[in-house]
């Protein structure tokens, strides 16, 4: 005869202490869930480039393409985002080789809204 332990424990000491002993270690024979794995990092090489600061942000936004910092050309970006108006930055290539180097770059944004004012954007790649 093949006896499991929950047969064995029901047998010996009725429901009522089975459900006890059963709540206590979770109450399931079967395994927990495994958890997802972690999030893995980007590929090595792979930049994200983009705005780290906005001065007096209101919504505006800038994200660089990776491809974008081997640029031989300025390269003008709106940092438009939700804010409602216009802005726009020019990076030239000495400023995209600084930021693949990831160092910094503050550039100060054309005017735009109402009244008409400018954002300092730094900008770098992580």
């Amino acid at each position: 005869m093949n006896t499991t332990r929950r047969k064995l424990l029901f047998a010996s000491a009725g429901s009522g202490a089975l459900a006890a002993l059963l709540a206590s270690c979770g109450g399931s024979d079967s395994p927990s869930p495994t958890p997802p794995p972690p999030a893995q990092p980007p590929p090595p090489g792979t930049l994200a480039c983009g705005a780290t600061a906005i001065s007096g942000n209101h919504g505006h936004t800038l994200t660089i393409p990776a491809a974008d910092v081997d640029s031989t050309i300025n390269i003008t970006y709106s940092i438009a985002g939700v804010s409602g108006h216009i802005h726009n930055v020019t990076l030239t290539p000495a400023d995209f080789a600084m930021i693949k180097a990831k160092t910094p770059v503050t550039i100060v944004s054309t005017f735009g809204g109402s009244p008409s004012h400018t954002h300092d954007v730094t900008v770098n790649c992580a």
